[in-house]
């Protein structure tokens, strides 16, 4: 594999720590042009800015380019390093702007739907897209499906990486189904009435992986599980009749595909992301080393069992959401991090988070997803609509 050039968007959050992890014991293969963060550790940023010998460092909150300036100051300064700093620019528009300077890679690692405009961007640049900013291919379907060329898009989210390699193995034609499979997350086994009184804390405390409090909140409630499965749809052409979920508590197989002679192919490892991270910047080729794989040798035991629906209904709720299309999936995706934020100020109870997605889902009366505008308007009416309903 020739050198690569890579922006990291995110680069402070789980997914791109973890790829300059990886990028960092291979920098014979990997130049980081430029990098961007939202501003929570700007420490962090500066750091990473000044190790990777970036040209451009973006931070999202316009009102601390001042500090990120000092910040680099100080990494630079520590690092022994001198000479010229990154350039630095600030706000959403500069994030979407460093998405479309083009690079052979752009990691797409943000959280929530504001990563809709860089993904656009990058792929108008002709870039291939890491996407783990799931959200941004979910509430922006057709638009970002009109711009990426076949191949552009590679999914980093560990099932949907799983399933890209597991389709190596056949023929788009000769599937059957997909296969997700999800830990259950720290309530796997309780009832709906035993969920009544989960406190935030117990929420955040996910079996197998350490995320942000949005995507670990939405592991717990499997509203992330939704959202992979109108993922799963969307990257893969996949009716939501043959994409199915299963239970899997250790999470050593990330997701499998059924052909129809009745085979399955299973992708397997470690229950991190360092190799769909890996994947995602290297794609088709594989690096060596970056994770260790199963042990054979030693005696385990794997689960699987069905989703209980009815304490954990936001699949069921995804589903009908995906088939929707249009703005739903926008709505969907909106209210549910407003129904996180107050679940966690205390203002929802957690059972509370996917009935006030429902809620508000049921009320929008829907509209095709032309232009970002559209996502824009359906995001911003789901997110009042969820705040009346909370303040009644």
């Amino acid at each position: 594999m020739s050198m690569r050039t890579v922006t990291i968007l995110g680069s402070t959050g789980s997914i791109g720590t973890q790829a300059v992890e990886v990028i960092r014991a291979r920098p014979e293969l990997f130049r980081v042009r430029g990098i961007a963060a939202g501003g929570r550790d700007l420490p962090l940023l500066a750091r990473q800015a000044v190790e990777l010998d970036v040209e451009h460092v973006v931070v999202a909150d316009e009102s601390r380019s001042k500090e990120l300036r000092d910040e680099l100051a100080a990494a630079a300064t520590a690092a022994g390093r001198t000479g010229r700093l990154p350039q630095i620019a600030a706000g959403a528009q500069a994030v979407t702007e460093l998405a479309g300077v083009r690079v052979d890679v752009v990691l797409n690692g943000i959280t929530g739907s504001i990563g809709l405009r860089p993904t656009l961007a990058a792929l108008r640049a002709g870039s291939t897209l890491a996407l783990a900013n799931k959200e941004s291919l979910i509430v922006g379907g057709p638009l970002v499906q009109a711009e990426a060329r076949p191949g552009q898009i590679v999914p980093v989210d560990s099932e949907h990486s799983a399933i890209a390699q597991c389709l190596r193995g056949g023929r788009a034609a000769e599937v059957r189904r997909l296969v997700l499979t999800a830990s259950g997350g720290p309530f796997r086994g309780r009832s709906r009435s035993e969920l009544e009184h989960v406190t935030p804390q117990e929420a955040l405390r996910h079996p197998n992986f350490a995320m942000g409090t949005v995507i670990t909140t939405n592991s717990a409630t499997l509203v992330n599980k939704g959202l992979e499965v109108i993922e799963a749809h969307l990257l893969f052409g996949v009716s939501f009749d043959a994409i199915d979920v299963v239970v899997h508590p250790q999470q050593q197989i990330h997701s499998m595909v059924e052909f129809h002679d009745g085979s399955t192919i299973a992708q397997l490892g470690p229950p991190r992301m360092l190799v769909p991270i890996a994947l995602g910047l290297s794609w088709p080729d594989r690096l060596v080393d970056v994770d260790t794989p199963c042990d054979w040798m030693t005696a385990s035991t794997w689960e699987f069992g069905p989703l209980d629906e009815e304490a954990f209904p936001a699949v069921r709720l995804a589903q009908h959401v995906g088939r929707a299309g249009g703005t739903y999936p926008a709505v969907y995706n909106a209210a549910n991090e407003e129904a996180v934020a107050a679940f966690h100020g205390g203002a929802l109870r957690f059972t509370g988070i996917v009935e006030l997605v429902a809620r508000v889902v049921e009320e929008h009366r829907g509209g095709p997803a032309r232009h970002v505008e559209d996502v824009l308007a359906a995001d911003a009416w789901a997110r009042e609509r969820a705040r009346v309903a909370l303040s009644a």
